[in-house]
């Protein structure tokens, strides 16, 4: 057993080196890579510093360009809104005349058409019923010659109907 002990304590000293190899050889690794990123870094940062300068002072030049463009906005805005105010109360104004004046055109044509009507209800009365009647009349003086004419004629063609019955008799 003892031989046992001896060859497990030598496996087990193997496995300690190996283990511990590994981990030296992934601390180098590391330490490689973080160097490597370190360089990476410096340099991106070497390149980026003056671009981010030349960005600040850009942004430090325009920032008060920018403030004044927001502040015109503004205005503009501000001024578009009150001439909108003012087009709408124009506009309201020019429909409540138009409303006033198209009731007061109304009223007078409607009074112009009550006259219109009353005048041709007077027409009619004061021409056309005296037309009427003395077409009545005129009608009425025809119906009564009619009346005589076709009593002169049944008096003259009776004569002449007797004695064609006489001579039919004759014969």
């Amino acid at each position: 057993m003892d031989n046992w002990l001896a060859v497990f304590v030598i496996i087990i000293a193997v496995a300690l080196l190996v283990q511990t190899a590994v981990l030296v050889a992934l601390f180098l690794q590391l330490r490689r890579t973080h160097q490597k990123v370190g360089r990476v870094l410096g340099d991106l940062q070497a390149r980026l510093g003056p671009i981010l300068t030349r960005v600040q002072i850009m942004l430090e030049e325009t920032q008060p360009r920018v403030s004044g463009m927001v502040a015109d906005a503004a205005h503009v805005v501000y001024l578009a809104r009150t001439q909108a105010q003012k087009v709408d109360r124009l506009f309201t104004e020019a429909a409540d005349r138009l409303r006033s004046q198209l009731n007061h055109v109304d009223r007078i044509l409607t009074g112009v058409m009550e006259t219109l009507e009353d005048a041709g209800s007077g027409f009619r009365r004061s021409f056309w019923e005296p037309m009427q009647k003395a077409t009545a009349v005129i009608r009425g003086v025809k119906a009564g010659l009619d009346f005589f004419r076709t009593r002169r004629q049944h008096r003259e063609e009776e004569p002449a109907a007797e004695r064609s019955h006489e001579e039919e008799l004759f014969i």
